[in-house]
């Protein structure tokens, strides 16, 4: 029997580094608020899916409003966010049933391909946890960054070879992401994947895509833009 879709869209944040008044998921690209246009990518690629969305606590009222001013009258269970993102991953989990299979995706990455997401759902039926990775291409260094203060690491630098950079959508088997988050919080929990394998669940592997950007930065907004018009 095929497992029920869910998408829980990570939209919790504040978005500081943008530097804006409003929190960077609600900003506009290409006309629509980035949360709308990723939330509408999934939908494309599997009408099915079930939509559970963090937001801001102190947004949610803004968000409904949106939607019932502009017609977007997709179906979603709201829920607010936590401290961190582990915490507003476990708020949601629990409106989500064992037995399905949880794509959790950051709010803010809205360029994600429906041929990922129908990719990465079908291999579903064959492995537990699934990570979109990309090679790096960029010399590694170790360096310890806060703010603008920038530390050397002591130690060989990290083999590019042997690294990857993990994106979003990660896919799960609802059971083990849930059992996963059962853990106490732990600072070295860097994605849902880190919260699983710590959990003892070998993570499986799919190539990402370039495009897939998180837009984090109003550079990251205009590369965003841009790419929307390719």
């Amino acid at each position: 029997m095929e497992r029920n879709f869910f998408l829980l869209a990570v939209a919790g944040g504040s978005g500081v580094r943008m530097g804006g008044p409003m929190p960077k998921q609600f900003l506009p690209l290409g006309g629509k608020p980035i949360l709308r246009r990723t939330l509408e990518t999934f939908l494309d690629a599997c009408p099915d899916t079930r939509v559970v969305t963090v937001l801001p606590k102190d947004h949610i009222p803004f968000w409904k409003d949106y939607c019932l001013e502009h017609g977007f009258d997709v179906p979603q269970i709201l829920v607010s966010g936590g401290i961190t993102r582990f915490h507003s991953v476990r708020n949601a989990l629990e409106r989500i049933p064992d037995g399905a299979v949880v794509a959790v995706h950051d709010g803010v990455r809205p360029l994600v391909s429906a041929g990922l997401i129908r990719r990465m759902r079908a291999a579903m039926a064959d492995c537990p946890a699934l990570v979109p990775v990309l090679p790096c291409t960029d010399t590694l260094k170790a360096v310890r960054i806060s703010g603008d203060r920038l530390e050397s690491v002591p130690g060989p630098a990290p083999d590019r070879a042997a690294t990857a950079c993990a994106q979003t959508p990660q896919m799960f088997h609802s059971e083990v992401l849930k059992a996963a988050y059962r853990q106490p919080f732990d600072t070295a929990f860097t994605d849902d994947a880190s919260v699983v394998e710590k959990n003892g669940t070998p993570l499986s592997w799919i190539l990402g895509e370039r495009r897939n950007i998180k837009v984090t930065t109003p550079e990251d907004l205009l590369l965003a833009e841009a790419l929307l018009t390719v």
